[in-house]
């Protein structure tokens, strides 16, 4: 897909799908890894399996590594979280972990469908808890989007890879 490629990821609520769609309305080549990549598998094993949960959100891995090796463009975005990132983290030239706030955390997620993940009370708490302890999100370079609007979240994307 590209030259350089990025993972761009974070918890459920910070922002990785808006970030995704601005990306693409730029110009840029963005993947959707949570809409074209994932499906409900063994993060070790890569098996499918019968129940999506948090904890077998996963990504193709042969599906990332193709994508990223095709050098067509200059630079692309692998948008999404996966529980299998380990799998697939050398593909990319960098990763960007997007965060906020508990309370804008909160309200971003009353703002979701009921058919939504996050869309019950019970998955709001779930993702509330896991935004507190970071579980399954990668090391990389963080860029809060409490207080900024989504053009200077992707604006400090690319100040982080230049």
């Amino acid at each position: 897909m590209a030259k350089r490629n990025y993972l761009v990821e974070g918890g459920s609520g910070t922002g990785k799908s808006s970030v995704c769609r601005e990306l693409r309305k730029r110009g840029y080549q963005a993947v959707d890894g949570d809409n074209e990549l994932a499906y409900a598998g063994d993060p070790e094993t890569g098996e499918r399996v019968e129940v999506h949960n948090h904890y077998n959100h996963i990504w193709d891995v042969a599906k990332v590594r193709e994508i990223a090796a095709d050098t067509t463009e200059e630079i692309a975005f692998f948008c999404g979280g996966s529980r299998n990132f380990t799998k697939f983290l050398d593909v990319f030239d960098q990763v960007i972990v997007l965060d906020v706030d508990t309370e804008t955390l909160r309200q971003r997620l009353v703002a979701r469908e009921a058919d939504d993940w996050g869309g019950n009370d019970e998955e709001k708490e779930f993702i509330v808890r896991l935004h507190a302890t970071r579980d399954g999100v990668p090391p990389g370079t963080v860029i809060d989007t409490t207080a900024r609007s989504l053009g200077e979240v992707v604006d400090a994307i690319f100040d982080a890879i230049r």
